[in-house]
């Protein structure tokens, strides 16, 4: 039986005692470190990116929301953002938003969707102190992005932002300074030096930099002389994230074929786990981030099954928060999540400095 956080919670305080419960919430966590302090920011905290409800919020792992960022409103704003793909918690208790945009015809937008392009960086009490992009408008040039997926923060406080809609990948200076691009822009293709929609990029330990090239269908590494030095595209359909991991295989989010899987250095499949086989999952969940922790769990933003979820090597689900195909703002509801990541555990993605 499948007890909510808060009741397991209560029980077992009762039984055992708050000394216990400690040590049974830091085995929930399963991260390295001390038991969360649902707090801001507290370590083992999830940082989600609710895509359709135009907020980013950080929940405890007893499934209360510490801090949130967006007030719902599907216009971009001082105050809002517009269908976050990405979040990250980076030092000085402030959060790297990916404001994308929504889509035409997604839910509870106009017709024609609605426009953010703007990757922000968001202090604790919810002020923008710097933002690339300017709020509802696509562009290519100086300061402007086109549905931007993903951002990073890299040790020296540049940013690599995955502008999708230019089929791009960059690093911008705290100046609004491009330093590194990799695809044409506006050209999508697999040739030298291009992309089709990538939807993420991460900088690894070796400088280079891991692609999912969501429209091509491949998850490239490219050195920062824009050399292809390795590529997997065998049996992928839309991938959506990518990661390194510590033992050099990599954890690809194959959105399209709906499934997280783990392969090696010549693209074999080592572990996997699927998310539209549960009874009353969507047709098409389309999981689009998976995070692996340092005991061997991933988290998945499991997209359109409306869920955020931590699941085991052996596939059982140790923790989620959201209700099954069931998209919602209310208190246990998530619209959508298209992210999510442990705050102080950054396994699989550059270390904050």
């Amino acid at each position: 039986m499948n007890v909510p956080q808060k009741s397991r919670r209560r029980l077992a305080q009762a039984a055992l005692g708050g000394a216990l419960v400690a040590m049974i919430l830091a085995a929930m966590v399963g991260s390295a470190g001390a038991a969360p302090r649902f707090a801001f920011n507290a370590r083992g905290n999830v940082l989600v990116a609710d895509q359709f409800n135009n907020r980013v919020i950080e929940l405890s792992r007893a499934g209360d929301v510490v801090w949130h960022f967006g007030t719902g409103s599907p216009v971009a704003g001082p105050h809002s953002v517009v269908a976050p793909n990405d979040a990250q918690r980076v030092p000085g208790n402030r959060t790297l938003i990916a404001g994308t945009g929504a889509p035409a015809g997604a839910p509870g937008y106009p017709a024609g969707g609605a426009v953010d392009s703007r990757v922000l960086l968001v202090n604790r009490a919810g002020k923008i102190v710097w933002q690339y992009g300017k709020a509802g408008v696509n562009g290519t040039g100086f300061n402007r992005l086109n549905t931007p997926v993903q951002a990073t923060w890299l040790p020296n406080h540049d940013v690599l932002i995955t502008d999708q809609g230019n089929d791009r990948v960059i690093v911008v200076t705290p100046a609004h300074k491009i330093v590194f691009q990799y695809g044409q822009t506006g050209v999508a293709g697999s040739g030298p030096d291009q992309l089709n929609t990538p939807n993420s990029a991460e900088l690894l330990a070796n400088g280079h930099i891991l692609i999912a090239d969501e429209g091509g269908n491949r998850v490239i590494e490219v050195t920062k002389a824009k050399k292809i030095v390795w590529s997997d595209g065998t049996g992928l359909n839309a991938p959506a994230f990518a990661s390194r991991l510590s033992n050099g295989h990599t954890l690809i989010t194959d959105g399209g074929n709906n499934r997280v899987i783990e392969v090696n250095s010549v693209g074999k499949v080592l572990w996997f786990y699927t998310t539209d086989t549960q009874p009353g999952s969507n047709a098409n969940p389309a999981p689009s981030q998976a995070v692996r922790l340092p005991n061997g769990d991933t988290l998945i933003a499991d997209q359109f099954n409306d869920r955020v979820m931590q699941v085991t090597r052996a596939k059982n689900i140790r923790w989620s928060y959201g209700a099954l195909n069931v998209p919602g703002k209310a208190a246990g509801l998530l619209n959508a999540p298209y992210s999510a990541k442990v705050i102080g555990d950054f396994t699989g993605l550059t270390p904050p400095k």
